[in-house]
């Protein structure tokens, strides 16, 4: 899967996930809140039944001669009496509690108004403790159900998300068959340039036609990078690379020498900060594209007598370009496949997307500071 595919699925999915889990953690929570509620509403209606059976116990006391009286009693179940002061006569309550005074959120209170008055009493006060038991099987079945909601609409989601990107999978595909085709078929008429132009350059001498060889070397070696650039980008995924230790010092020196009569046409003032024997671990060919693309960039976009300055470290590459500029608001985005932050010269604006992806792919650290009409800094940082 592509990058840009990927992304898309994943912004599709929280999107997707994050509402449907907002939805839904509406919905179970009306549910747990009105359920908690019928099962409170059982307990109290029990409490109701319970005082009753100690209201019918008084008013038989109350009727009785026995000298001894008992006060009535239920497993799990305080209760007390009070007077019609609301003072306590007496209860199961240890300390005795007072009326206004009745605020505990793991009982449940009821409170009983008599009439007559049994035993001198105008109030009974009953409390049981909460059975949590059904709440807390009611939350794990509520927790459960969330779950299994969750995974069943993240497979879901994932379905519909592939479905939501097909059409630009087969944009795509489209896309990259035509860049192979087309690849395929500059191949041939740009090696058949190249090579003749050496072979000129070699043996023929023509100091009077010196100008137009130098135009077409610059206009063949950016069709050859164009190409380099597409077939890359059309076999990234299946790309076989051999990690070798490369000299960058040689090589900035020998990229420099290709780009050469790109330099000369723009009359730009090449400056230099190359320390000796600098190495780095990379695919020679990544390392080609890595220093090529960034250079072409600061030629291209330079202007004419401009500057090019470089400097490479055994931390770091450097390039620093005294051209047009990136304007603030295209730096976030300049990185991206296709994004062209200029349209005054021309391109395909590939070239930064695939210094992207070679950064990534060995961990490098990419930084890139822009001035319009002053010019750019990109550094390129492999160790810290």
């Amino acid at each position: 899967m592509l990058h840009s595919e990927r992304r898309s699925l994943i912004r599709f999915l929280v999107i997707y996930l994050t509402s449907t889990f907002l939805l839904f953690s509406i919905a179970s929570w009306v549910y747990y809140t009105s359920s908690k509620h019928h099962l409170l509403d059982k307990q109290r209606e029990l409490l109701k039944y319970e005082a009753q059976q100690i209201q019918s116990q008084l008013r038989i006391l109350h009727r009785s001669e026995a000298k001894k009286l008992i006060y009535p009693k239920i497993k799990q179940v305080d209760s007390a009496i009070y007077d019609l002061d609301k003072h306590y006569i007496f209860g199961t309550y240890t300390p005795p509690i007072s009326l206004e005074k009745r605020h505990d959120k793991k009982r449940l209170f009821h409170l009983v108004r008599i009439e007559p008055y049994y035993l001198g009493a105008a109030y009974l006060l009953v409390s049981r403790p909460i059975d949590f038991a059904p709440i807390e099987q009611l939350q794990k079945h509520i927790l459960l159900f969330m779950a299994l909601a969750g995974i069943l609409f993240s497979i879901l989601g994932y379905f519909l998300g592939k479905l939501f990107i097909e059409p630009m999978r087969n944009a795509m595909k489209q896309m990259n068959r035509f860049i192979q085709d087309t690849t395929h078929e500059l191949n041939t008429p740009i090696s058949t340039i190249l090579a003749n132009i050496e072979m000129i350059e070699t043996f023929g001498k023509c100091k009077e036609s010196r100008a137009e060889l130098d135009r077409i070397s610059i206009a063949s070696r950016t069709l050859s990078r164009i190409y380099e650039d597409l077939t890359y980008l059309n076999l990234n995924h299946d790309y076989h690379r051999t990690v070798v230790s490369v000299n960058m010092c040689e090589l900035i020196e020998e990229r420099l020498n290709y780009f050469s009569a790109m330099i000369e046409a723009k009359k730009l003032e090449i400056d230099t900060d190359i320390h000796t024997d600098i190495t780095l671990s990379i695919d020679r060919n990544d390392a080609i594209r890595l220093i090529d693309n960034l250079l072409s960039n600061a030629i291209k976009y330079n202007r004419i007598h401009g500057n090019l300055f470089l400097e490479i470290t055994q931390n770091m590459f450097l390039l620093r370009d005294t051209g047009i500029g990136i304007a603030p608001k295209d730096l976030t985005t300049v990185l991206q496949r296709f994004k062209r932050a200029n349209s005054s010269e021309g391109g395909f604006g590939i070239g930064l997307d695939i210094v992207d992806q070679i950064v990534r792919y060995y961990g490098f650290e990419f930084q890139m500071t822009s001035k319009e009409n002053e010019g750019t800094e990109v550094i390129v940082i492999w160790k810290k």
